[in-house]
């Protein structure tokens, strides 16, 4: 009776969440054909998300990146409408799935590459992502899922990423960027990793400074963090494509401030 409860309050939790916000317009339009054409298999794909839950983990890590999906080209088939199933997510609801690229053909997105894996390494992240298929989270911890109830808790800004992953692990694990951090981490290539610098002896007993790198547990990794890790590159469709600012037809008129 009492799981029966918390199943129905976890559910009830969930579906406030992913209520999409009032207004949502992105900034800019990156059309499905550009992605299409720029993404590469091991591409982390950022996106603005326009649910309530969005808004939150937009708060909480200072972000316009809401949510993550893994590119993994023409490594899975399609859906019942022909769609070329390449982006693996993780969410709240439906756990580990394959979607469309044109999910997302109105959200603003960043295209973030991984720079320096041989075919290998990114085969084995692309298949420890693909082997998680399939897999769905137990949203039954109700104290977990709650934290998202409130858009703007007043927490320190040191403590807003803990906050991401307190609780069980469970609801935290359905977090998209949790799953991507375990993906690369399996090979060992770095996200944000916590860098330690020691003092070390060398043979002529002088001292010289090396760096340890630490690895943080997945729970803590964000879609922010792959737009500002050194390690990722950035890939922007309009700019790859030749943009040339002096093709710009711009009207006469001025946007107040009134007009968004």
């Amino acid at each position: 009776m009492f799981n029966w409860l918390k199943t129905k309050i976890s559910d009830s939790i969930i579906r406030y969440l992913e209520r999409p916000v009032w207004r949502y317009r992105p900034f800019t339009l990156i059309t499905e054909e550009d992605l299409k054409t720029y993404l590469e298999p091991g591409d982390v794909l950022l996106i603005e998300g326009n649910q309530y839950i969005s808004s939150i983990i937009k708060y909480l890590t200072q972000s316009t990146w809401s949510h993550a999906c893994f590119y993994v080209g023409d490594a899975l088939g399609t859906d019942e409408n022909g769609q070329k199933l390449c982006l693996i997510e993780a969410d709240a609801k439906g756990g580990v799935n394959a979607v469309p690229l044109n999910k997302y053909n109105h959200f603003n997105t960043r295209i973030c590459r991984p720079s320096g894996l041989n075919n290998e390494e990114k085969k084995n992240v692309i298949d420890y992502v693909v082997s998680r298929i399939g897999l769905q989270y137990d949203m039954k911890n109700i104290i977990d899922l709650m934290r998202y109830l409130f858009p703007y808790p007043p927490v320190p800004l040191f403590f807003r990423r803990r906050m991401l992953a307190l609780g069980s692990g469970d609801p935290t694990r359905a977090i998209c960027s949790t799953l991507i951090a375990q993906a690369f981490q399996s090979v060992k290539y770095p996200i944000l990793p916590r860098i330690e610098v020691k003092k070390i002896k060398s043979a002529d007993a002088s001292f010289q400074e090396k760096e340890i790198y630490h690895i943080r547990h997945y729970s803590l990794f964000t879609p922010r963090d792959f737009d500002v890790s050194p390690y990722f590159k950035v890939i922007k469709p309009t700019i790859e494509s030749g943009f040339d600012y002096r093709d710009i037809t711009w009207s006469e008129d001025v946007d107040m401030p009134f007009n968004g």
